[in-house]
């Protein structure tokens, strides 16, 4: 019986960790050209660092188990509260505004669907230790950059939690946590049935779902959390991205305070977001002083199946000798390697000549570097063309401009 993977998880075949990695790159350093530093954390962590921030609920959807000396432990589920834990431990005394970054593996227990996994990847910004808009603005910029940068056009919505907190306030927690729900769910039928005993928000809830920030001026009558997010948007105005305002982006954000965003693309049907962040403060849950953040995760794994670019065909060649120049033919591919830094493999399975070529051929090769006795007498290599079958014997030298220049074109 051939043993499968865990439910919920993935294999990843070359060719799809190769994307996977040109795309981690790529976003890796748009954040980088911002000056935000990368952080890692343990992959397991203690069970309360996660209940304390969303409440022992959520321990029904994680990797949770006791380890041999009896402590609750958790696989991570996310990002934002091992890295907050880590800047209340290393990094409280260091200099504000803190720029850090992340990606890596996370696990959440759940019946595993299309376009959701018990492991997957995210990639994570957060910004600590600054309250101001300019914080704010530049979270969201970067976020709407790095998804710009792999190919993806994603349609931005930006809200702030403080406008529905406001109206809501006077209610039922339960009651506030439902209509939160039907809220998120643009469900304007449902929510005027939860509040029928509330006319007057029975008609100003649903008003805001589709509200700017004028009109929710007269709905909400509450200037400062649509102050504050008008002074974000208008700094964000200046790095030029496009947005809508959207009051509806309320759900499971227990622990933001104020502005939140969102980042939709199409091609995903229901489970089209793929970029989630906002304004938070954490720092004292775990020990240490209040500090306002803000930050955002990538869904990775979603970002892949959209994204818009591939990565650069890098040539491939394949060393092929006979057994008699053994020690020239892996001196030729140590110089494709080492000097020139093209991908070359050589037979190590002791094929003849002609299986050599042919399984240059099955591999995909774009070179063959043939090696024999009459190249090494002349000081020279063949060059085969594996897609034209065309080739030349040329100077080591030579072959390996060829193939560089013909790479640009591959």
């Amino acid at each position: 019986m051939k043993l499968q993977r865990p439910r919920g998880t993935r294999d990843f075949t070359p060719a799809e960790t190769e994307k996977r990695r040109y795309i981690e790159n790529r976003m890796r350093g748009t954040a980088e050209h911002w000056g935000y530093e990368e952080v890692k954390t343990p992959t397991f962590e203690h069970t309360e660092l996660f209940t304390i921030k969303s409440g022992e609920a959520i321990v029904d959807e994680l990797y949770t188990f006791k380890d041999k000396g009896g402590r609750d432990i958790a696989l991570r589920p996310e990002l934002t509260a091992p890295v907050l834990r880590m800047y209340v431990n290393e990094m409280s005394v260091s200099p504000k505004p803190i720029r850090l970054y992340y990606f890596e593996n996370c696990f959440r227990y759940e019946r595993p669907q299309k376009g959701r996994f018990r492991e997957f990847w995210q990639f994570g910004v957060e910004l600590i230790g600054s309250d101001r808009a300019e914080a704010e603005a530049e979270a969201i910029a970067l976020a709407a950059a790095m998804v710009s940068d792999i190919g993806i056009e994603a349609d931005l919505r930006i809200g702030h939690l403080g406008v529905v907190r406001g109206l809501l306030q006077d209610l039922d927690a339960q009651v506030q946590a439902e209509a939160m729900r039907l809220m998120d769910k643009k469900d304007i039928d449902g929510l005027r049935m939860l509040l029928s005993d509330q006319p007057d928000l029975r008609e100003r809830l649903p008003a805001l779902l589709d509200a700017d920030i004028d009109e929710a001026r007269s709905i909400t009558g509450d200037a400062q959390p649509l102050d504050e997010l008008q002074e974000t948007l208008s700094v964000l105005d200046h790095y030029g991205a496009r947005y809508e305002v959207d009051f509806g982006i309320v759900r499971g954000l227990d622990y933001y305070t104020g502005m939140v965003f969102e980042m939709y693309a199409a091609g995903l049907g229901a489970q089209n977001q793929i970029c989630g962040g906002g304004t938070y403060r954490l720092a004292q849950l775990f020990g240490g002083s209040e500090t306002p953040s803000c930050g955002f995760g990538i869904g990775f794994d979603r970002v892949l199946e959209v994204c818009g670019i591939e990565p650069p065909h890098e040539p491939r060649v394949v060393v092929v000798y006979l057994p008699d120049v053994v020690e020239d033919a892996i001196r030729v591919a140590s110089r494709l390697r080492d000097d020139a830094g093209v991908c070359t493999t050589i037979d190590i399975s002791g094929r003849k000549f002609g299986q050599q070529l042919k399984h240059a051929d099955a591999i995909g090769a774009d070179y063959a570097v043939i090696v024999g006795a009459q190249e090494v007498s002349a000081g020279m290599v063949t060059l085969r063309d594996m897609r034209t079958g065309e080739q030349e014997m040329l100077g080591l030298e030579a072959a390996i401009a060829r193939i560089i220049n013909d790479s640009v074109h591959l």
